[in-house]
């Protein structure tokens, strides 16, 4: 079978499982498979396939049109300026989280040797991507999952910033290292009732410690903001992702345990995504 037949048969079967990039997600998954670029696959299309090769990608093909995400067949995701290694106990980078990493970017302009606590690192790549940027920055991650720290760390390597990153293996109650110019973090902040309610692709597939926020989504959100008022230097920044109609809630946490409120920044789609506020 060649690459054109391959292609256009995954393509079909996606289709009918309501995959609405078939066609992409089925070159990605056979670029993997032949360790070619998608431009080769365009340019070949009469290229005969390796029997092994074509057992290989129907195996990838019938898990992706079960829902299963294509950043976890092919084990990366490309997020702000970087590849970053992903597993299946690491959420999958939004590109709405790169408003966080414009925010950061823009606030520290004229900073140098700031320290950055990262509240469930996951992939590490929120961190690590303001890491690359700011050469003089130093960084810490935490996450209660034993994955995504060793993941982080193989990120961390892969851009070469082990000598200005560390990760630990601690939920936030429990951290009590050091003291930080800014806060970030990106928490569970679904709803306990509301999890049943998201895409099969994330849900079905993407780790539910990161998705679940408890009754009214806002448990983890407590929790960062509780412990960050004892972690953050005076005068700190706490960045936030929050979820759809959390902001009211959120802003008088800050409040109560002494954050001034920034801004509240939207998100692709105009919803409030982001809370920026600084520790008073």
């Amino acid at each position: 079978m060649n690459i054109q037949t391959a292609i256009n048969g995954a393509s079909e079967l996606l289709k009918k499982n309501f995959i609405k990039s078939a066609k992409l997600d089925s070159e990605i998954l056979l670029s993997k498979v032949i360790k070619k670029d998608r431009k080769y696959i365009i340019l070949n299309l009469d290229k005969e396939l390796k029997n092994k090769n074509l057992i290989l990608f129907n195996d990838l093909i019938t898990k992706r049109s079960l829902g299963k995400p294509i950043a976890y067949l092919i084990g990366k995701k490309y997020f702000w300026n970087h590849e970053f290694i992903v597993s299946d106990k690491t959420l999958i980078p939004r590109p709405d989280t790169e408003i966080l990493i414009e925010e950061i970017l823009k606030i520290t302009k004229q900073k140098s040797k700031l320290k950055i606590l990262d509240i469930g690192t996951g992939s590490g790549c929120i961190l690590l991507s303001i890491l690359k940027e700011k050469k003089d920055f130093y960084g810490t991650g935490i996450d209660i999952s034993n994955k995504c720290i060793e993941t982080s760390k193989i990120n961390a390597s892969k851009l070469k910033l082990l000598s200005r990153v560390r990760f630990f293996k601690s939920n936030v109650d429990n951290f009590f290292y050091g003291k930080y110019d800014l806060i970030i973090s990106n928490p569970p902040y679904i709803k306990k009732l509301d999890l049943k309610y998201l895409d099969r692709d994330v849900i079905n597939f993407e780790p539910k410690l990161a998705l679940d926020g408890g009754l009214d989504g806002t448990s983890e959100i407590r929790k960062v903001i509780n412990r960050s008022s004892g972690l953050i230097k005076k005068n700190g920044k706490l960045i936030l992702e929050i979820g759809i109609n959390h902001k009211q809630k959120v802003k008088k946490l800050l409040k109560d345990k002494g954050f001034y409120i920034n801004k509240v920044l939207k998100d692709y789609a105009n919803n409030d995504r982001c809370i920026v506020s600084t520790k008073i």
